[in-house]
């Protein structure tokens, strides 16, 4: 049903009607033209932006039809505080989406967000590989097709705004949620965000997160950052900002402080830089529980809604409207502003909801193995005998040990918010008995080093899985303590309310956890945090060690979500594979690649160094951090250290070769042409990096355009790109704008 054809389900809608049509006649759409405005409902709102009416017109009208009560509810999300958290912490998270800003009354359908960025947590939803793995492929136009089908499935669990879209910078690989972003830069990070905003958003809202400078993860809820404009702007917002200009619906803020302002209260950020220098229409929303400290800072700031129950504001706002230092506009443009998003996106909101046959169905999967693939990044293929050890030729290959626990592991990633209850998933021992049904595939846990070393030593080819779980890094919930705060959340619930929440959850649709996460918490979160060390464990090194040394064919799979230093061991074994949070068909994924039924095309979105004293300092218990421009690949090129691994790296199973590139340059922008010459005689993918810094500047070089492309054996291929000039702009301090000279 179109949004215009929804009843209005209030029977007190008549007698509002009149007295609303004798204040609201006429209004500018914002194009020097006025229209009629009869917009004292939703529906009568959309049929006036119809007529040409700005959304944000239309929503002011809409606004001032409500009571003050429904206006200070669509500053929260719907529910109340302690039934709700006991409905989320039990189970609730993946159960229902979490909806907010509805006013039945008025026909205001109001959100439903879902979380990820892996796929949709509601239900048993497809599991891609994280977004760090996405990141790999540096291809956006894979990422929007993740995007698609991510939007689809979210509509089928009723959700209408997706919380994926991650685009904060790696600045340091032990952070713990690294695995839920794209990378160390800021280009590449912001064109993959986009393209699964553009993906996202052809069947729902997005919501970009989070807003801004959140990249520590255990000192998440107290740390205060540092920063420069210079740095601010040129690396720490600029995906954010190429986010905002692709149209995205929704902001999340972030936790921590910046320059001593929480984010989630913050002028300078939500409204100085988000509203009126970058010109966001849509709507923002806090992380969650711990989002605001004071509720009418918030609102004066520019935060729209609480998330995700009525908390802090729902106990300290009517304060802060008695005392005058929230005034009732102030509170009904937060309102409008998701009015008017709701508006915007209601022809995308209003159509018809996929089925929940959608959700990790035959094609969706087959694209999760797609990625899982695409996604490998081959960092070392050395020779055992004549030709290098990958990829594998199962045609000659008779037996394969497979080593690890980690192998015969679910091991799909973070536990906390973005968790998906994937109904089953492919690990790598699945995978190498499906996907090598002639190869005996013997299989060692790696707890007896000798024992997996004879196993090893007693076939032809060996693959060693080691690294990272869940326990070791994502999410960090850990000692935050409740009774800290405990003073700003509401008393206990009304008895009323709190009995028709717990009789609407209970009509919810039932999930039952799948058995590989039968061994988390109650509540469900992890606390693995960030990384204490970001190398291998000593036993994972020592079997890597014993195994190479029984076979020379040796195969190192490395699960992660960030950057490993593998300077000790790299040497010993012929081949390394980056393989990822793989999702839910990671083990096909890797078998396929490993085999080169997909060609191997991944490149590194970070930089791997030497050693840890090549990288910015990090301090995951830190009250106060500073921030400055220099972080991954900047920063080791800028310190003179060579990288174990650089930016971009990733081999191929074949050769490629390439032309002269050509340049042209005008005052639109710069076009780069070159010709890529596969030189093998194997298909195979390569990534054009095109790297610039301005004429006459000392500034570090910096990533301005990338592009994708397959080229066929023996055959060549002209890359054209067109960077517009925005690329090169900088920070310039006395317009406090970036500039391009």
């Amino acid at each position: 049903m179109k949004a215009a054809e929804r009843p209005l389900v209030s029977a007190h809608w008549t007698t509002t009607a009149g007295a609303a049509l004798c204040r609201v006649q006429r209004t500018s759409c914002g194009l020097g033209h006025s229209h009629n405005l009869r917009a004292v409902n939703f529906n009568d709102a959309l049929e006036a932006v119809r007529q040409g009416t700005s959304t944000a017109d239309a929503a002011q009208s809409v606004v001032a039809e409500m009571t003050e009560d429904e206006r200070l509810r669509c500053l929260s999300g719907d529910g109340p505080f302690w039934a709700g958290l006991g409905y989320m912490t039990s189970g609730g998270y993946h159960r229902s989406p979490f909806p907010a800003a509805a006013v039945e009354r008025l026909g205001v359908p109001g959100f439903a967000f879902s979380d990820g960025p892996r796929g949709v947590v509601v239900d048993h939803a497809t599991c891609f590989p994280v977004s760090m793995a996405r990141g790999a492929t540096w291809d956006p136009d894979l990422e929007e097709r993740i995007g698609e089908a991510i939007g689809q499935e979210l509509r089928a669990v009723g959700a209408t705004l997706y919380g994926g879209v991650c685009v904060n910078l790696l600045r340091h690989p032990a952070w713990g949620r690294a695995q839920e972003t794209y990378g160390e830069d800021p280009h590449h990070v912001g064109e993959m965000g986009a393209a699964l905003t553009r993906g996202i958003q052809r069947h729902a809202m997005a919501c970009v997160k989070h807003f801004a400078c959140n990249s520590m993860e255990n000192a998440r809820f107290r740390v205060d950052v540092l920063v420069d404009d210079e740095a601010l702007h040129e690396v720490y917002l600029q995906q954010f900002r190429r986010i905002i200009d692709e149209g995205v619906a929704c902001v999340m803020s972030a936790y921590n402080q910046v320059n001593g302002e929480w984010c989630g209260e913050s002028p300078t950020l939500l409204t100085e830089i988000l509203r009126d220098q970058w010109n966001f229409t849509g709507f923002v929303i806090s992380d969650w529980i711990f989002g605001l400290r004071d509720a009418g800072a918030s609102v004066s700031a520019g935060l729209d809604v609480e998330m995700p129950y009525r908390m802090i504001r729902w106990k300290g706002l009517h304060e802060s409207i008695g005392s005058g230092a929230v005034s009732w506009p102030e509170i009904d443009r937060c309102v409008e502003h998701v009015v008017a998003t709701l508006l915007r996106f209601d022809e995308v909101l209003s159509s018809p909801r996929p089925p929940r046959s959608v959700l990790a169905n035959a094609d969706h999967r087959a694209l999760a193995r797609e990625v899982a693939a695409r996604s490998a990044v081959l960092l070392r293929n050395e020779a055992a005998g004549e030709s290098p050890v990958l990829p594998w030729d199962p045609e000659s290959m008779e037996s394969l040990a497979v080593i690890g626990h980690l192998a015969d592991t679910v091991n799909l990633g973070d536990g906390g918010s973005s968790d998906v209850w994937a109904s089953e998933a492919i690990t790598v021992l699945d995978g190498a008995r499906a996907g090598l049904p002639g190869v005996a595939v013997r299989y060692d846990d790696g707890s007896d080093v000798a024992a997996a070393a004879a196993v090893a030593g007693a076939s032809r080819d060996a693959l060693v899985v080691v690294g990272y779980t869940f326990r070791d890094e994502g999410e960090f919930i850990g000692e935050m303590d409740m009774a800290a705060m405990a003073h700003l959340f509401p008393g206990p619930d009304d008895p009323d309310d709190a009995a028709a929440f717990t009789s609407q959850v209970a009509d919810t649709h039932h999930i039952t956890a799948p058995d590989h996460v039968s061994d988390r918490s109650s509540v469900g979160f992890a606390t693995g945090g960030d990384r204490l060390s970001i190398r291998l464990s000593s036993d994972d090194v020592g079997l890597i060690r014993a195994v190479a040394a029984a076979n020379p064919r040796t195969v190192v799979a490395i699960v992660a979500g960030s950057a490993v230093v593998m300077a000790e061991w790299m040497d010993e074994v012929p081949a390394i594979v980056q393989s990822w949070y793989g999702g839910m068909e990671a083990g096909a994924g890797l078998i396929d690649v490993l085999t080169g039924r997909v060609e191997v095309s991944g490149r590194l979105p970070f930089t791997v160094p030497t050693t840890e004293e090549h990288l910015p300092e990090f301090d995951r218990d830190a009250d106060e951090f500073r921030y400055d421009g220099s972080h991954g690949w900047w920063h080791l090129e800028g310190n003179g250290d060579r990288p174990a691994f650089p930016f971009g790296f990733g081999l191929s199973y074949t050769e490629f070769a390439w032309g002269p590139p050509a340049i042209a340059t005008d005052r639109d922008g710069i076009v780069v042409e070159v010709e890529v010459l596969n030189q093998g005689a194997r298909g195979g993918a390569e990534v054009v990096q095109v790297y610039a810094r301005p004429s006459g500047s000392k500034r570090s070089r910096r990533l301005i355009s990338f592009e994708r492309c397959e080229v066929g054996p023996g055959e060549s291929r002209t890359v054209r790109i067109e960077i517009s000039s925005d690329r090169l702009a900088t920070w310039d301090g006395e317009s406090r704008a970036m500039t391009t000279q």
